[in-house]
């Protein structure tokens, strides 16, 4: 684990929590640096200022649950945040640290068929934020994305890199920080993915929002929430989005969209699979051909 990343991450927090909300007195207006001091996060986790300061240098392998806890307590880490801690404490300390194998191409079949059997849109990707995986409706919401060359294709690369994701995503710089955060949690988690390493470097030499979103140590889990999209066959379309991870295959998170009945985003919706319907039709049309035509 580069020591930079520790470093970077417990100073960014450290700098968001003012004494105020830590319950220490500030005298005077002569803090010259942002949130808590060094000292002032030792004292509040129990530990030395010089222990804390090795901490913070990123020499954080071999701290103990115990330290590691109250140094979270201290900095005000929410679960994600103290997750990502506990990764940065376990990947740092050697040995212990292996690269976790990423999971084969595609999903199992009986996970596909789960897709294709909803009645509403959903997709699957893995920890790269490959598109590994999607049903029809899926595919439909995720028209732009999957309009690539490139196969898998990767939704990081499409919001970092493509202009149209500007347009697609109605609030695209909470898609950007978000992504840019959930990348953070991952490459905390398994430090050794090649892959992961590679596209973030990737996005770091190409993209310089994703430079400045990945300097923001942000970390994040997707699990619920909301979304708008600006479909660009149905236009505005608000759908709430829930995420689930299916047994037996690690790293491989399957969202599924939903919109409340009676609102313009179901029309939007019912528009999307007739339209999704009649591709698939158009499809199946070119590649099974009558068979009473001559050839």
């Amino acid at each position: 684990m580069d020591k930079k990343t520790v470093r970077g991450f417990l100073i960014s927090r450290r700098a968001r929590v003012t004494p105020e909300q830590a319950g220490i007195p500030a005298y005077g207006d002569d803090r010259r640096v942002p949130g808590l001091r060094r000292e002032e996060v030792a004292m509040l986790a129990g530990v030395s200022i010089d222990y804390y300061t090795r901490l913070e240098r990123g020499n954080i392998g071999g701290a103990s649950d115990g330290v590691l806890e109250a140094i979270a307590r201290a900095l005000r880490l929410d679960e994600v945040e103290r997750t990502h801690l506990f990764d940065l404490a376990r990947a740092a300390s050697g040995p212990r640290a292996r690269a976790v194998p990423p999971p084969p191409g595609g999903v199992r079949t009986s996970v596909q068929r789960m897709l294709d059997a909803m009645d509403t849109p959903a997709v699957v990707h893995n920890a790269r934020h490959d598109l590994v995986a999607a049903n029809r409706l899926g595919r439909a919401l995720y028209a732009p994305h999957f309009d690539t060359d490139r196969r898998p294709p990767n939704m990081a690369r499409f919001i970092f890199l493509d202009p149209r994701a500007r347009d697609y995503y109605v609030d695209w710089p909470l898609a950007r920080r978000t992504t840019a955060a959930m990348m953070r949690l991952e490459a905390g988690r398994n430090p050794l993915d090649e892959e992961l390493t590679a596209l973030i470097g990737e996005l770091s030499a190409r993209s310089t929002v994703f430079a400045q979103d990945w300097a923001r140590q942000n970390v994040h889990s997707h699990r619920t929430g909301r979304k708008e999209f600006r479909h660009p066959d149905v236009g505005l379309v608000e759908v709430d989005f829930d995420v689930f991870e299916p047994t037996g295959d690690d790293r491989l998170w399957i969202v599924t969209y939903t919109v409340e009945p009676g609102t313009p985003s179901a029309d939007a919706f019912a528009l999307l699979g007739t339209l999704a319907a009649t591709e698939e039709a158009r499809e199946d049309t070119v590649t099974d051909p009558d068979p009473s035509s001559d050839h």
